[in-house]
């Protein structure tokens, strides 16, 4: 999974300096050139991507987005600083209109977020995700929204709004002690279900547009074999589930890869990693026989919008 994007061309102002703490992490604020980037790769079939942020609070052992760093010390430190885009309102208004102009028959297609989280916990502060959105309600895009948050349910409100719209949660693991393992600063694996589960219940044919709903397994870390029956069968009320492994890792820059702490963190689930293609395939084929309205795909081809 390649998601190269902007990372090292959209900041005007090389200098760094932080302007405030938002919890432990250290918070920058700069403008950016563009917000709106030509998707490429793994999700190429996009127009854009979008990314309200750089850098992610959330910090998680396995991100491929931390190779994506202005700088090594900031690479090592991912989970401990975020970037806020500070004129990302202003630039994607500018750059909507100009979409439109040339491309008055078309909609544009949008992902949210390929290197960041669009509601990682500055977001409660900023609301700058939400102001983004506002934007983009006037000219109806093609939106996909991946996070791994349940503030996402604070923007119910605009989010009914939009007709095309696909909401992927990231829930990699159905194992709360796995997740803490792994991913040690996300919010917990009920309070996702029980966000996405919230559109269901919130949003009717009165009050707007249901939106597609995803939870993507991605990258597929161990459940305990107790836990894995009873966790997809709670995932029965989405229309996908996606599962993909850890992406190869390797000390390049600007390429997707898997970081040496989750590598490390491997050792502990030996029991599923000494055999890490057959788990892997055990569990596609409970999905499969437990989710059978449910439509399961693998890889790039679970991130389109269809």
């Amino acid at each position: 999974m390649e998601f190269i994007d902007e990372q090292y061309t959209v900041i005007t102002n090389n200098s760094l300096v932080v302007s405030e703490k938002f919890g432990s992490a250290d918070v920058y604020g700069q403008n950016a050139k563009s917000i709106l980037n030509k998707a490429t790769g793994f999700i190429k079939a996009y127009d854009f991507t979008l990314n309200p942020y750089r850098g992610c609070q959330y910090g998680c052992t396995y991100c491929y987005a931390a190779a994506f760093s202005p700088n090594e010390k900031m690479q090592n430190d991912w989970g401990k600083w975020v970037l806020i885009k500070e004129n990302a309102v202003e630039v994607l208004e500018k750059e909507l209109i100009k979409w439109q102009k040339r491309n008055s028959d078309k909609l544009p297609s949008i992902y949210m977020s390929s290197v960041t989280d669009p509601y990682q916990p500055i977001e409660s502060k900023t609301q700058l995700t939400r102001r983004l959105l506002e934007v983009m309600l006037e000219y109806k895009p093609i939106l996909v929204i991946q996070t791994r948050s349940p503030m996402i349910t604070r923007d119910i409100d605009i989010l009914q709004r939009f007709k095309n719209l696909r909401i992927n949660m990231s829930i990699p693991t159905g194992s709360e002690s796995v997740r803490k393992d792994f991913e040690p600063q996300t919010p917990s694996i009920r309070a996702r279900l029980n966000a996405m589960k919230k559109f269901k219940t919130k949003i009717n044919d009165l009050t707007g547009y249901l939106p597609k709903l995803s939870i993507t397994i991605t990258p597929l870390l161990p459940t305990l074999l107790e836990e894995q029956e009873s966790f997809i069968r709670e995932l029965n009320f989405v229309d996908r589930v996606v599962i993909q492994n850890f992406h190869a890792s390797h000390k390049r820059s600007l390429i997707a890869s898997t970081r040496d702490t989750a590598i490390d963190m491997k050792k502990k689930y030996e029991w599923w990693y000494n055999n890490e293609v057959k788990s892997y395939q055990l569990f596609k084929n409970k999905l499969i026989k437990i989710m059978r309205n449910v439509e399961i795909k693998e890889g790039q081809a679970g991130f389109t919008y269809e």
